[in-house]
């Protein structure tokens, strides 16, 4: 059982995922901290079918460099007119070298032509706890949504400009503050369910 003082590592170099996992995780007494305390450290591809699959890929890495815990996660987007991608290559759907501006471009793109009745799209996200033993715990949060027709919002990364929030998709999670996305959004959901089995 990871206890509070202990040391857990997060397994990515993000600092919006890791700012939004501080938040969420504050006060569990646990000691977070990023690769940025391992320079050394390079995650390995991402060769995973699912986000489970890749989520636990960097997880043990992390603990077999480091023999800390490790918290990791994969997530993406979903998008149901395009039988589910970009999926597991959400963050390299426009190449492996492509930023938020490309791949947000290109889903525009790809969904010009598609009504909004048919632009449902899902948020998922799959959090890894893996501990030194060989343990490993997972946590699961999904947020459903809308791609809508422009980028709006200066809040979030990736595609939250592009994800108009159900029920009604006036706001994108873009538009929401820091407490209001992590309220709905999808790796707030896997976290607060990591922080209850914490607690």
């Amino acid at each position: 059982m990871l206890r509070a003082g202990e040391k857990l590592v997060l397994a990515t170099a993000n600092q919006g995922k890791k700012k939004e996992i501080q938040a969420l995780l504050a006060g569990s007494g646990v000691e977070l901290v990023s690769l940025l305390e391992y320079p050394q450290l390079n995650l390995p591809e991402e060769t995973g079918t699912t986000f489970i699959d890749n989520a636990k890929i960097k997880a043990r890495s992390v603990v077999d460099a480091t023999g800390h815990w490790a918290l990791s996660d994969d997530s993406g987007l979903v998008v149901d007119a395009l039988g589910g991608a970009p999926g597991v290559h959400s963050a390299r759907y426009a190449g492996p070298q492509a930023g938020d501006a490309e791949n947000n471009l290109k889903l525009l793109k790809a969904l010009a032509e598609v009504p909004d009745n048919l632009r449902g799209a899902a948020f998922i996200c799959v959090v890894v706890l893996a501990s030194p033993r060989g343990d490993e715990f997972v946590f699961e949060g999904t947020c459903r949504g809308r791609i809508g027709r422009q980028l709006i919002g200066s809040e979030g990364f990736g595609y939250d400009p592009l994800f108009m929030v159900e029920p009604d998709y006036r706001f994108s999670m873009a538009q929401l503050s820091p407490v209001e996305k992590s309220a709905i959004s999808h790796r707030g959901l896997a976290l607060r369910k990591l922080r209850q089995w914490l607690n």
